[in-house]
């Protein structure tokens, strides 16, 4: 540049970031480079915070070459209860910026999430490899109201399990979830006791259920299939139970310990077997496999 050549103009007005370039984490409160996160398993570099992945993301984390290929997505959630949400839900949950309650039907807001979600109702199941050992596999995305398990939920994971024994091969769930799906009442709950027998002819033929529990596993999902791994793995910090805190201590009026419920607290207890940052996962399951000699 000469000296007689102005110097450039500086923008008028605030400068414009791209939506997305940064975020911000949870734990730590840093900002961070988005593309960073993303190349570390979606993990904070400064603390270590496991971010939100959807049932995609983790299917693309576990199996090799991120390849596999969908099954059950034909089943979708019914509404046998006509359920309706109430006025006040609605205005609750476009306060917070949400558009999925438009309408106060359930059987509306099912159909909405399974459009924007990609149609597969709260669970991905798929047919892949981890480390060269052919898989079944299963993950629930929290984005479908909470990750619940509904009867559709229910009847994919059971068929993942059958798929499973009918081909010999081991069934890998990453669980994701507030429970059972109250919109559907009992249906929800039955839920529970169909997949466990389905697990239990699995046990039976001795092939392998892998279970991978992210933040949060609870109420009737950790009550029922989430803890019947042959290992159950947890990703630090998640939050692992049945029943919410406040709710334990109202009922029995003591005030719990802390971390309750944390990943760390639960394998203190014994209820999981290991706790693993999800870039250790793919590797760890692996070694599993072998060693329960499938392949």
């Amino acid at each position: 540049m000469s000296e007689n050549t102005p110097p450039p103009e500086r923008p008028s007005g605030p400068i414009k970031i791209p939506e997305g370039l940064w975020v911000k984490c949870k734990a730590c409160k840093e900002i961070i480079y988005s593309k960073e996160v993303a190349r570390g398993g979606k993990i904070c570099p400064k603390c270590g915070y496991h971010f939100p992945l959807t049932a995609r993301e983790r299917l693309d984390m576990l199996c090799d070459a991120g390849k596999w290929t969908a099954f059950g997505n034909e089943i979708k959630s019914a509404d046998p209860l006509k359920f309706s949400y109430s006025k006040k839900d609605v205005e609750k949950s476009q306060e917070k910026g949400k558009d999925v309650f438009k309408s106060v039907n359930y059987k509306d807001a099912v159909k909405k999430l399974n459009e924007v979600l990609g149609g597969f109702d709260a669970i991905l199941c798929a047919e892949g490899t981890i480390e060269g050992i052919p898989a079944i596999l299963c993950s629930m995305d929290f984005r479908f109201i909470g990750g619940s398990m509904g009867s559709a939920v229910g009847e994919k994971i059971t068929r993942a399990a059958e798929r499973a024994l009918a081909e010999g091969k081991p069934l890998v769930v990453i669980s994701c979830s507030g429970g059972a799906r109250m919109q559907e009442g009992i249906l929800s709950l039955m839920q529970m006791a169909k997949i466990s027998a389905a697990v239990a002819r699995l046990r039976e033929a001795g092939l392998p259920f892998i279970s991978i529990l992210a933040d949060p596993t609870t109420g009737g999902v950790t009550a029922s299939y989430a803890m019947q791994g042959d290992v159950n793995i947890a990703e630090p910090k998640a939050l692992i139970g049945f029943a919410g805190q406040r709710v334990i201590e109202q009922t029995i009026r003591q005030k719990l310990p802390e971390g309750f419920q944390s990943a760390e607290f639960v394998l203190e207890k014994g209820m999981v077997d290991l706790v693993l940052p999800r870039n250790q996962l793919k590797a760890a399951v692996g070694n599993l496999l072998r060693l329960l000699h499938v392949g």
